[in-house]
């Protein structure tokens, strides 16, 4: 077997293409449908935009799981490492860190090189890393660039490793993550484009009726939409949406609970059904008038958790360098529910915690 080093070659591949296209598709038309179904007070439309992310999501599993059975049935191999360096770089609230290792592989069979990776170590563990240590390594035969440090050895490899002398091999080192092309970069902004003009275009009937129908601001009282120089906000009976301007998140801070409490003042009740929040995109469904529904109150949102929660899950999860993410809130299930959802490389990953804002299940990309 010959290993070649440097970078895995990009994926310009037609179905690497056509994946790029579908994602593109689906962020353009999710927060489009989102949008024009709160402006025009379209129901469907507004739940469109929501569960689109959802099944896309789903699909991209399924279609990933014979590849990812094939790999699985390959046995990995195990050799010698070099620490070159290492380097955290996250996780520092829990017990286990995210460090980011460079690694020169000694195989028995094939010439040493370079491999670098983030694989999350015990703070207690860290000391036995060190660079200029040797420790045992794994990686499948067929992706030498997806090395894994093996914390529990086996008794021949820890002998072989405490008294091993392991060289350098030049770089550059093996990556994990496969670059995209620039064809899927720009076959994704188009289907991002469309999608999103799509939408604009299918309802721009009532999108434009709705504006000229609308009564002037002295005979209808306060605006239904208004709008900055950051921001814009439109209110309806069934739901409002807040989006924001470029190079602003609603990460940042105080962002998130201000919107919500300014789509609060225009609401008769505080009583809500769902809260979706992605960058730059706020969206809140309220409740109707006497529904028996399962409904919360937004202020009671553990909003300073939620860029932990949005960090942990692009992070942690597995989704490889993740393009998008979005929070979900609801009570479906009779407990207050915050979901984390992230898509990305290599899949889509989420997690949920609790009402403050506590992880209570993680469900990795595979």
């Amino acid at each position: 077997m010959t290993i070649a080093t440097g970078a895995p070659p990009t994926r310009n591949t037609p179905a690497a293409v056509a994946s790029g296209f579908l994602m593109g598709g689906v962020i353009g038309a999710s927060p489009a449908a989102l949008v024009v179904g709160a402006v025009i007070e379209n129901a469907p439309l507004f739940v469109l935009g929501i569960v689109l992310p959802a099944v896309y999501g789903l699909l991209f599993f399924l279609a990933g799981a014979p590849r990812r059975a094939r790999e699985a049935a390959v046995a990995p191999r195990t050799a010698l490492a070099l620490v070159e360096s290492r380097e955290a770089v996250g996780g520092e609230a829990t017990s286990d860190v995210a460090v980011r290792f460079e690694l020169t592989v000694a195989p028995d069979d094939v010439p040493a090189y370079r491999a670098a990776f983030t694989q999350h170590v015990n703070v207690v563990d860290l000391a036995d890393y060190r660079p200029g240590g040797v420790v045992v390594a794994q990686y499948p035969p067929d992706r030498p660039w997806r090395v894994r440090i093996v914390k529990r050895p086996t008794p021949e490899w820890e002998e072989r490793a405490a008294g091993a002398r392991v060289d350098s091999a030049p770089g550059p080192a093996l990556v994990s993550e496969t670059p995209e092309g620039s064809a899927v970069g720009i076959v994704r902004l188009l289907a991002l484009l469309l999608a999103a003009g799509g939408v604009v275009l299918l309802f721009r009937a009532d999108l434009f009726d709705q504006n000229a129908s609308a009564p002037p601001p002295s005979a209808a009282g306060p605006p239904v939409s208004s709008s900055s120089s950051s921001s814009t906000t439109v209110v309806s009976s069934a739901s409002g949406t807040v989006t924001l301007g470029p190079n602003q998140s609603f990460l940042d801070q105080g962002e998130l609970r201000g919107a919500v409490t300014s789509l609060l003042k225009g609401a008769d009740t505080r009583a809500v059904l769902t809260v979706v929040v992605r960058e730059r995109l706020l969206s809140i469904v309220y409740a109707p008038t006497g529904a028996q529904a399962s409904t919360f109150d937004p202020d009671s949102l553990p909003y300073d958790r939620f860029p932990a929660l949005v960090r942990e899950a692009r992070t942690s999860l597995g989704a490889g360098s993740p393009h998008t993410w979005q929070i979900t809130v609801e009570r479906l299930t009779g407990s207050l529910t915050v979901r984390v959802g992230v898509t990305g490389a290599e899949g889509g990953a989420s997690l949920e915690a609790d009402a403050r804002g506590k992880v209570v299940r993680r469900t990795p990309a595979h």
